[in-house]
């Protein structure tokens, strides 16, 4: 069905960094989902009369989605390679905008996301696996490269949709789905993963490879599991609230939207920076000492903002955002170590199901802690938390075959 890009003798006519560029290029495609969300969410309750409530049931389901979906995903992938996965990720996604764009209610809407969230889960499973399959040496930088482009690609739309969205909601829509569908099913014939003779060295052989079945009864996995709900629940609380949380200490407009811009772009500037460090410290030691940082840059920009010093206040929270997005870079290269490559797309989905209990946590949880407390006390729990996951990632270690 796909025909792969290679020479005559098979192997790669080409060097595989740009299997990188193609996977953060896919990777992107499926990150606006989330990432344009925050744009297109007005016009859609402008335009379809969906609630506020009918908004967050939305997004929600797509979250729900995009993490279940990965460990169907991941485990085709890993036995047929990224090119059916692309493709059919490829069309939901493609799928998803078109019916949003067609939507007439909340119900209708929600399908769509929901549809949308397979689509970006499936398409996630199959980039971010792409490097950890490839490289062994330069595994962190790489991957890194690939998880940047989830926001990073999002960033640079998110002016062309706002500008589009003013002049039309459903070309824009549909022109979004078919650039972000045809990015998948274009790199669908090109990427696949090394054959005999190209792999990189590996911690374990293929036939010590551990399915996500054997994976999850090891400790290893459920300390990077605790660490990735901690992480995902601090992480979507003060990127979804920073700019309510900026009005509730009384700064000005300025410092809750210059937070947020700065949320976007240390994100991907860490992910990248700190991965390619990660090469040389080693996966573990870079996690404790980033998510330390994390939780300190956290808590100070609180202090700031109490303090009613509002640079402080964006470059705390710029710095949480910076040494908090690395570990999406590194964990992905420690489940291929830890558990073989073989199977670290399944296995790393595996893995990705804590984002739901971290959307909760972000979410619900934390509406609910500042309903009982207040913004600050919320906040500087979430700091606390980041602490703990820091502390849990010291324990982690290699595992035992």
């Amino acid at each position: 069905m796909f025909v792969v890009f290679e020479n005559r003798d098979g192997s790669l006519p080409f060097s595989r960094w740009w299997l990188v560029v193609l996977s953060a290029l896919v990777m992107g495609a499926a990150g606006t989902y989330q990432f344009v969300w925050s744009s297109i969410r007005p016009a859609v309750s402008a335009t379809l009369g969906v609630p506020e409530t009918g908004l967050g049931i939305a997004f929600t389901g797509f979250i729900v989605a995009q993490a279940l979906v990965q460990l169907p995903a991941g485990r085709v992938r890993d036995r047929r390679g990224p090119a059916l996965p692309l493709f059919v990720g490829g069309v939901a996604v493609t799928a998803g905008y078109v019916a949003v764009a067609f939507a007439s209610d909340t119900v209708g809407v929600t399908a769509a996301y929901v549809l949308g969230g397979v689509g970006s889960g499936i398409v996630y499973s199959a980039a971010i696996s792409t490097p950890v399959k490839w490289f062994d040496e330069r595994r962190g930088l790489a991957t890194g490269v690939v998880s940047m482009a989830y926001g990073g690609v999002s960033g640079l739309l998110i002016p062309s949709v706002r500008t589009g969205l003013d002049s039309g909601f459903r070309p824009t829509l549909l022109a979004l789905g078919v650039g972000a569908g045809l990015a998948c099913i274009v790199a669908a014939p090109i990427l696949r993963d090394p054959k005999r003779g190209e792999e990189p060295k590996r911690a374990a052989t293929d036939a010590d490879a551990y399915g996500w079945r054997e994976t999850v009864r090891t400790w290893q996995f459920w300390v990077l599991y605790g660490v990735f709900v901690a992480i995902n629940a601090a992480g979507l609380m003060f990127i979804g609230k920073v700019v309510s949380f900026a009005a509730a200490l009384n700064l000005p407009p300025s410092a809750g939207t210059g937070a947020a811009s700065a949320i976007a772009l240390a994100d991907s500037a860490g992910i990248v920076a700190v991965g390619a460090v990660s090469d040389r410290l080693g996966g573990e030691r870079t996690i404790t000492a980033t998510l330390a940082v994390c939780a300190l840059s956290l808590a100070a920009g609180v202090w700031a903002g109490t303090a009613g010093i509002a640079a402080g206040f964006v470059v705390g929270i710029a710095g949480a955002a910076f040494f908090r997005a690395p570990v999406f870079a590194i964990v992905p290269g420690l489940i291929g170590t830890y558990y073989g490559t073989e199977r670290s797309a399944e296995n790393y989905a595996a893995l990705y199901t804590a984002k739901i209990w971290g959307g909760v946590g972000g979410g619900v949880v934390a509406s609910a802690l500042i309903g009982l407390t207040d913004w600050t006390t919320a906040f500087l729990a979430s700091a606390a938390l980041v602490g703990l996951a820091s502390v849990a990632s010291l324990f982690i270690r290699p595992v035992e075959r």
